[in-house]
Formats: structure tokens, sequence, C-alpha cells
């Protein structure tokens, strides 16, 4: 079971996985490649990074958005949905001919979270935006009304 998975609250759905974009993978390619001449010994360091990739997790649900990586040890970004303040895509000339970008959201005081290398990132900012509207739209029904 993934991270994402086992950290919901009651009552918190996933929204949106991200998953990153095959030039985020270079590295094991380049390993997989030096493999052939280095004997094999090249594929040990194929073998981490493919491990490495895979355990990278990066999502938002209806409350949250999550970002987790390590293999043994685990490191985890959360950002509430509401205390983001931005939602930046940096996508270069071979991001959007390859489709792949960068998403910086900003929260309140000095947060900020970088989803890098994402494949599809405009549908990774609009899955983002659309769970914080619908986040603000519920807060908005719950607040009493004077």
């Amino acid at each position: 079971m993934s991270y994402l998975d086992e950290s919901l609250a009651p009552g918190e759905t996933i929204v949106g996985r991200f998953d990153l974009h095959w030039t985020a993978k270079w590295r094991l390619i380049v390993f997989l490649l030096l493999a052939i001449p280095t004997l094999g010994i090249a594929l040990i360091a194929a073998i981490y990074e493919w491990i490495r990739l895979r355990s990278i997790e990066q999502g938002v649900t209806n409350r949250r958005v999550v970002r987790k990586t390590g293999i043994v040890s685990r490191q985890t970004e959360e950002l509430r949905l509401a205390s983001i303040e931005t939602i930046d895509l940096h996508q270069t000339a071979w991001g959007r001919i390859f489709g792949f970008g960068d998403i910086v959201l900003t929260g309140r005081g000095e947060s900020s979270m970088i989803f890098g290398r994402l494949a599809r990132p405009l549908e990774a900012k609009r899955a983002i935006e659309g769970a914080y509207a619908a986040h603000v739209e519920d807060a908005r029904a719950a607040a009493p009304r004077t």
C-alpha cells in the first residue's frame, strides 16, 4: 500500500497522483547503458536508481498536497490546501515539446513545495486548483452565516 493511501485521514480522498516524466529517469537510462561496457557493475546503480524513482509518490487529496521520497527512510512534504497562496507552472520550451514541467506551490510564510519534472504538468496544476476550489467552497458552506 502506498504512503498516500496509508496517510489518508477519515473523509479524505485522493484527487490525483502525479507521475514523473521519462526525462526524470535519465540517470537510470545512463546506468543501464553503462551496464554493458562495465560488465554489469553499473547495473547495481541502475537497480538503486529504479527503486529510488519507484519510491517517489506525489499527489493531491481533497485536503492537502503530498510529496514523499525515500527508500528505507521516508521524507514527506505536505501542504494543506487552505494554506496555498500560489500555484505556478514552470515549463521550458523543451518541456512544452516533450510534455514535462515543474509545479511550484507557495504557501503561507516561506513554505514552498516543488514537483519537479512532472509528466502532464498542466493536468497536475488543474487537479491541485480543482481540489483547492472544492476545499474553499466546502469551507464556505460549512462556515456559520450571520
